[in-house]
């Protein structure tokens, strides 16, 4: 089985419910009919009911069982509740006007539901930027407890191959903290996706073959991670160490982790978007994500160049990360 099947057996029997605050793109509709027919995630999507109905009768698309929920026709006394819980979570930083200005903002809604425990998770960013959907999870749902910041990782899988690459979408700039605290994250992603985790640190330079403040930071992230978890964690260690057990044997000897590695944390957001795209377009992995790590609930930011197919594998990823709470 590769990873989707494998979460899609973890989800039979279970359904939870993710909100799709984009419910009248094609694709995500399309992405939640197969989702609800296979009877592995109960969808909500948002949007105007009308033309959500007429997007299916286009398509042909049976929704029974879907949820179609107009934001501006939302009961008055729900409305309300949702505005007082929102004041509360801004603990003073916005004016009540404020709040129910940023309500009117789909985004700002469908986190509000997931907050509010009324979905268990969102899947975002089909049509809106990033920011759109980063921005309400972390003023709203926040990150989980011991965690300062969240991390964008993305599963690579070809064939029986599987490996986590991260930060590769949210930490332009990582330190040594932010760093060790994205292998963690990054390292139970892998784990849910029913991996061992080997997490490699990477540099330019390992065991200190070179020197500099880069390959210090990493060193120094290295110790943090391994502090802070059970897993095997090594570096520095440049690609070909962490990955080829060959160099890796030969490079720093004795390692758990040099030449078998499946998790891996770049020092930058620059190394690690290049990384994930060169191993997708060069390499014929796919790369799906990216997941973001880190939060109190589980909330999914698609590539606004997503397919129907993307949105469905990242619905079940989601959905698996709601059972793992």
């Amino acid at each position: 089985m590769d990873i989707f099947e494998n979460l899609a057996a973890q989800l039979k029997g279970h359904q939870p419910t993710i909100v799709f605050p984009e419910g009248e793109d094609e694709r995500i509709m399309g992405a939640a009919v197969r989702l609800q027919a296979d009877e592995l995630v109960h969808p909500v999507l948002l949007g105007d009911v009308a033309k959500m109905q007429q997007l299916a009768t286009d398509h042909h698309w049976d929704i029974a069982g879907i949820e179609l929920l107009d934001p501006s026709a939302y009961p008055a006394a729900d409305r309300s509740a949702m505005e007082q819980a929102l004041l509360e979570r801004r603990n003073g930083k916005n004016t009540l006007e404020q709040v129910q200005a940023m309500l009117t903002d789909v985004s700002y809604f469908a986190t509000m539901l997931v907050y509010m425990g009324k979905v268990d998770g969102m899947v975002s960013g089909a049509v809106h930027p990033t920011g759109d959907t980063v921005r309400p999870a972390l003023q709203i749902i926040k990150t989980k407890p011991g965690n300062k910041r969240i991390s964008g990782a993305f599963i690579m899988q070809k064939g029986a191959e599987r490996y986590v690459f991260a930060d590769c979408a949210i930490n332009i700039e990582l330190d040594a903290p932010t760093m060790a605290e994205v292998a963690e994250q990054s390292a139970e992603t892998a784990a849910m996706f029913g991996l061992d985790p080997r997490v490699a640190m990477l540099s330019f330079s390992t065991k200190g073959s070179a020197a500099g403040e880069m390959v210090t930071k990493v060193a120094e992230a290295t110790k943090l991670a391994q502090a802070r978890m059970d897993y095997p964690v090594d570096g520095e260690l440049q690609f070909d160490a962490a990955f080829v057990p060959s160099v890796g044997e030969r490079k720093a000897p004795g390692s758990a982790v040099a030449g078998h590695a499946n998790v891996f944390v770049f020092p930058s957001l620059e190394a690690g978007n290049i990384g994930y795209k060169i191993a997708q377009r060069f390499g014929g992995f796919e790369a799906v994500g990216p997941i973001l790590q880190g939060l109190n609930a589980p909330v999914a930011d698609l590539s606004r160049g997503t397919n129907e197919d993307e949105v469905y594998k990242v619905a079940l990823i989601t959905g698996a990360q709601a059972l793992a709470k």
